[in-house]
């Protein structure tokens, strides 16, 4: 069956729980921008998001949320938010039975999702699993998700015919901001500006050695003159610090030191972020900074940042996708400092 697109006045999108998905959402939510103009679209997601879509013009409203000890009580919370708010059609990027709970119970006529976690049952509209979701990247599981509604809908199919776009906009009184806190932190804007990602929350698996960090570091400040600088979050202080002990010229540590706003704007002020496979890397790629991401347990086919460069040593047991190696972390200490600078230095290098 189909409907008109102007019976989809009042659209929700949930939003995915970790940053680089959310990210890798952005081309989904700009083609459900584009199928349905005139729609007030709301994206409903995690408090931190604000940091990242603060200053994007594909939704209309951001309806933030925190999550509390009680699974029960926030369904029950978030469903009578969204009820109140009367949406025509939702649309659920997370797999969880909990987003398609609250969809449910907020009354929403059309309930778009996968058949993931035994929720089927609760969407109007469920939508199989690809063949071909661990073989294809991310971004194409998003905008999937969209071309079913599309076609569901308005009767046409569109979405998957062009190119995905991944560009976030931040304004310029953000980034007047994030050079402040940069020159009030020491960097010297005669030279480049390189970022280091050197931490991972959700994994220690995918962390490259902070020996391997403090050695790219010396050539980038001895060898290149460049400004090196560390970024990530309060939990990612400790090896920050490992970085920074070991290093013989000290980097200037913004980690925990800024909100995930503030960082986004930083990195669109940079010349470069090297990271490993963290959440900072996609959003650096999207707001246009050149990014060298260092892959080791994951897969870079299917989740690297869109237009970022791997550095990545397929071994015998990779990509296994452990959050801890149990044995010698092969995959990454087969990559040296040598290396990873020789290959930052030709991507500086490029227009």
């Amino acid at each position: 069956m189909n409907f008109p697109t102007n019976s989809m006045n009042s659209i929700v999108v949930r939003g995915t729980n970790w940053i680089g998905d959310a990210v890798m959402q952005i081309p989904a939510l700009r083609e459900l921008r584009r199928i349905f103009p005139s729609a007030h679209i709301t994206l409903h997601t995690r408090s931190w998001a604000q940091g990242i879509f603060a200053d994007t013009e594909f939704v209309d409203e951001l309806l933030t949320f925190e999550k509390s000890e009680s699974k029960i009580k926030d369904a029950l919370e978030q469903a009578k938010i969204l009820r109140e708010k009367k949406f025509d059609l939702a649309v659920l990027f997370p797999n969880s039975f909990e987003s398609a709970l609250i969809a449910k119970l907020a009354g929403i006529p059309q309930r778009f999702g996968y058949a993931k976690d035994a929720r089927g049952f609760l969407l109007t509209s469920a939508v199989e699993i690809p063949e071909w979701k661990n073989e294809r990247h991310e971004v194409f599981y998003y905008l999937n998700l969209v071309a079913e509604v599309e076609k569901r809908i308005v009767g046409a199919e569109t979405v998957l015919a062009k190119e995905p776009k991944i560009d976030l906009k931040v304004s310029a009184e953000r980034r007047a901001r994030a050079r402040e806190i940069l020159t009030e932190s020491g960097v010297d804007f005669s030279r480049k500006i390189v970022a280091l990602g050197v931490g991972s929350t959700n994994s220690r698996a995918k962390r490259w050695s902070a020996e391997s960090y403090a050695k790219l570091n010396d050539k980038l400040q001895n060898e290149s003159n460049m400004n090196v600088i560390l970024v990530g979050v309060k939990d990612e202080l400790e090896v920050s610090n490992e970085v920074y002990e070991q290093s013989k010229n000290k980097p200037i540590i913004l980690t925990g030191k800024t909100d995930l706003a503030e960082a986004t704007a930083i990195l669109s002020e940079i010349d470069m972020l090297v990271s490993n496979d963290m959440g900072l890397a996609h959003i650096a790629s999207a707001v246009g900074t050149k990014t060298l991401v260092i892959f080791g347990p994951t897969n870079p086919q299917t989740t690297r940042p869109w237009n970022a460069e791997i550095f990545y040593k397929s071994v015998e047991c990779s990509p296994c996708m452990l959050r801890d190696c149990p044995i010698d972390h092969r995959c990454l200490t087969r990559i040296s400092a040598d290396e990873v600078f020789e290959k930052s230095k030709l991507i500086l290098a490029m227009n």
